[in-house]
């Protein structure tokens, strides 16, 4: 029951009603017995500096997620960003302090989960290859190829490097838009991996690709029928090559159905979600102990998997 002693944590996005935080840590409040609610936020850009002035205002909010289009526009809106916050340049999750708002990046943690037991090179792919050079567990000798250059973008190629991928490929359709990107790495360490391409070289270089990511919104509910990468193109990319879709509804997307048509493994949002989801809502609690399971159970009974 909601009363005026109930804490609120949220999410602000636009739009934000696909979203299934919502229902993930809802489920897990619940199961822990805390007298806490989750809500959706709905933030047009242009709205998005009064609304985190107003939240302020708000004595029992907690903190809240965020969500495109928001993840860097409220960097400068903040009192205290974390260091892997301004190392990626985008902001997920915000809590409340003495001082302010602050904010920090658990897209990072939540990407690299479903990948850290996972062999970058499976025998099939190390075979095609002909070499006996290449190690199954070795992500240091790995190409990632990223479709988009947004908020999420930037946490999949701090995660990327966070493996020690040898190469870092992110493919856009705008030009000026990719060179801003690469210039925002200048002074980052992982500046030499880093290459950006537009999307005339996308076939050459995803016949290259071991780990292919899609960090844009196409493909995302309620234009279920479409992927950012045609029939012909994801037929390039090499069979045992990984795919990961950051989207999670649809389950599974387009582009996750043409990739494990061409042999490909796999990975949709929904562990990543998770993942993020469970780091942020730690940061909220201030405590380790959440129930994970609870957490990703809820998704799968909610998109009925």
């Amino acid at each position: 029951m909601i009363t005026g002693k109930t804490k609120l944590l949220g999410i602000i996005g636009y739009p934000v009603e696909h979203s299934l935080s919502p229902v993930m840590q809802n489920a897990a409040l619940a199961h822990m017995g805390l007298d806490y609610v989750y809500v959706p936020f709905p933030i047009k850009p242009e709205n998005l500096q009064q609304a985190i002035a107003s939240f302020t205002a708000i004595d029992n909010l907690v903190g809240f997620n965020v969500t495109i289009p928001h993840k860097q526009a409220i960097i400068p809106l903040l009192s205290e960003v974390s260091p892997i916050a301004q190392a990626v340049g985008a902001v997920n999750t915000v809590w409340r302090t003495e001082n302010g708002w602050s904010g920090t990046n658990t897209d990072v943690e939540g990407f690299l989960a479903p990948l850290k037991n996972l062999s970058p090179l499976p025998p099939l792919l190390i075979e095609e290859r002909g070499s006996q050079n290449l190690s199954a567990s070795n992500w240091h000798q790995t190409t990632a190829v990223i479709l988009g250059y947004g908020g999420a973008a930037r946490a999949v190629v701090a995660g990327c490097a966070s493996l020690g991928c040898a190469n870092i490929i992110v493919v856009g359709r705008d030009e000026q838009k990719l060179n801003y990107f690469l210039d925002s790495w200048r002074n980052s360490k992982l500046i030499d991996k880093l290459t950006v391409h537009t999307w005339q070289k996308f076939p050459e270089l995803l016949s290259n690709a071991d780990l292919l990511v899609n960090t844009t919104p196409v493909g995302m509910y309620p234009h279920v029928d479409v992927s950012p990468v045609t029939r012909e193109e994801m037929d390039l990319l090499p069979k045992g090559a990984i795919a990961y879709d950051l989207i999670y509804t649809p389950n599974p997307t387009q582009f996750l159905r043409l990739a494990q048509e061409r042999g490909a493994i796999a990975i949709d949002g929904l562990e990543m979600l998770v993942q993020q989801g469970a780091s942020a809502l730690r940061i909220w609690l201030q405590q380790q102990d959440v129930p994970v399971d609870i957490m990703r159970q809820s998704l799968r009974q909610h998109l009925g998997l």
